[in-house]
């Protein structure tokens, strides 16, 4: 499911509200936890899941096609970890 299908599916299942008004409030939840983890804070949906930053250090890499050593700067990354509601669902069970 992309961000479109969300808003429409969304917009569907309350027709008492406008396409746009819940395009702004998808749009505004996503800026919210992109907001909070780009601080570096984590953002937890109970029965979702949360979402962090987790730091890679530096190391040194290879270069695939030359086998030639490359440094690879350290970097923070999106991490999501499922709440046990989500992974329950996944797995067959009504949690």
């Amino acid at each position: 499911m992309i961000r479109s299908e969300l808003i429409t599916k969304l917009a569907e299942e309350n027709p008492h509200l406008y396409q746009r008004d819940v395009e702004r409030i998808v749009n505004a939840i996503f800026e919210e936890i992109i907001e909070a983890m780009a601080k570096g804070n984590r953002v937890e949906l109970r029965g979702f899941g949360a979402f962090s930053v987790k730091k890679r250090d530096a190391r040194v890499g290879r270069n695939p096609r030359t086998g030639e050593s490359v440094t690879v700067e350290e970097k923070h990354v999106p991490f999501f970890k499922a709440g046990k509601l989500l992974r329950d669902r996944l797995n067959g069970h009504d949690g």
